[in-house]
């Protein structure tokens, strides 16, 4: 397998520079390209701090990425993007939760929202 970094991810999914963009698509395309949480969160915290791009957006496009590439814990991501465009939570914490959810992870925090929203789904 080939983990993508941020820095391939952002250029493939912002298609602002064509060519690294491409060159991102051909590994992709080769079918063996992956990515981990921690890139994921990254790649979340660059595109709303620095893009400015709606919590929504970002969840729509890394689904529609996650459909491409392989990854570890593919179903956590998939529920802490969920979660992450209809909560007002950081993305770790989002993270969190999706361990909760999926894995059934007892997850201890003092973050209040976190909390909450971990109780409030019981």
């Amino acid at each position: 397998m080939i983990i993508l970094d941020t820095n391939m991810i952002l250029r493939y999914l912002l298609n602002d520079n064509k060519e690294m963009a491409d060159e991102v698509e051909k590994v992709i395309t080769q079918g063996n390209a992956g990515v981990t949480i921690e890139v994921i969160a990254e790649v979340v915290y660059v595109l709303k701090g620095v893009y400015l791009i709606q919590r929504d957006s970002i969840r729509i496009s890394l689904l529609n990425f996650l459909l491409e590439i392989q990854a570890d814990e593919k179903d956590v991501l998939k529920v802490a993007l969920e979660t992450y465009g209809k909560q007002n939570l950081d993305f770790v914490d989002c993270i969190l939760y999706a361990y909760n959810r999926v894995k059934g992870y007892e997850i201890k925090t003092f973050d209040k929202k976190l909390k909450k929203l971990l109780t409030y789904e019981r």
